[in-house]
């Protein structure tokens, strides 16, 4: 099974948002964040080069001629 680029980081962006909520309280939250960790590690191998989504950059106002 193969999966696409777009698929993949897709899944890497789910694995992060549950990194980003997870709290540990216990040992097997302990584990399930190693194991989120893991994943996210081994996702992002199979898209070594990954753009970051930034925000589109903003127009600058035109600065007036300087004398």
């Amino acid at each position: 099974m193969s999966l696409t680029k777009r698929s993949v980081e897709t899944l890497i962006d789910l694995v992060e948002i549950k990194l980003s909520c997870i709290e540990v309280f216990d040992r097997e939250d302990s584990r399930e964040l190693a194991a989120l960790e893991a994943a996210r590690r081994e996702l992002q191998a199979l898209v070594p080069i990954r753009r970051k989504r930034e925000a589109a950059p903003v127009a600058e106002e035109p600065q007036p001629p300087t004398a």
